[in-house]
């Protein structure tokens, strides 16, 4: 049994495990019933576990794309980590569970991951780079010092005035109601 922390404010982390059931069994393990019954949850010791970000992955189904090239494809994974991982990666057979932080639901958890599951790695995510240069102007860099834009108080006077007008609107909408029930 191998037991992992997961920290309910993580992002961008994504856990492989493989699956080492008969093919047949997969779907009835992996799909929550709607008996509330959950092997996969179950087996990962996880409290919270959204089955809308489940990966489930039959590695023969991508054909000639390896397991490597689908993870670094479809959850933007690099890296030297993941680079000296991808000949153990892609030796694996059958079937591969991926799980990204948001399976998690945000959640702090400790799990306990069990029999047929197998922690293979945790890799984090690319995060996107900016484009170009960073901005070295002095208007990109902003100040928070000195008064306030010349347009902030008189917008909020004419806002003042504006909530004031529609007082006295309801007043007398209201007198004029009054007036006509009596």
């Amino acid at each position: 049994m191998t037991a992992m922390q997961i920290n309910g404010s993580e992002s961008g982390v994504v856990r492989l495990f493989h699956l080492d059931l008969p093919p047949e069994a997969v779907e009835r393990f992996t799909t929550q019933a709607g008996t509330g019954e959950y092997p996969l949850q179950y087996a990962l010791g996880a409290s919270r576990l959204r089955p809308a970000f489940v990966d489930v992955v039959a590695i023969r189904n991508l054909g000639s794309m390896s397991l490597s090239a689908y993870l670094a494809e479809a959850y933007q994974l690099s890296g030297e980590d993941f680079r000296q991982m991808a000949p153990r990666i892609d030796a694996l057979r059958g079937h591969v569970v991926i799980l990204p932080s948001q399976a998690f639901d945000h959640v702090s958890q400790e799990l306990s991951v069990a029999s047929p599951l197998r922690w293979v790695a945790s890799f984090t995510e690319e995060t996107a780079k900016p484009r170009g240069p960073a901005l070295r102007s002095k208007a990109a860099t902003g100040t928070l010092t000195g008064a306030p834009a010349g347009g902030a108080p008189k917008l909020r006077r004419l806002l003042m005035l504006a909530l004031i007008g529609l007082a006295v609107l309801v007043l007398l909408v209201l007198a004029a109601l009054s007036r006509g029930a009596s």
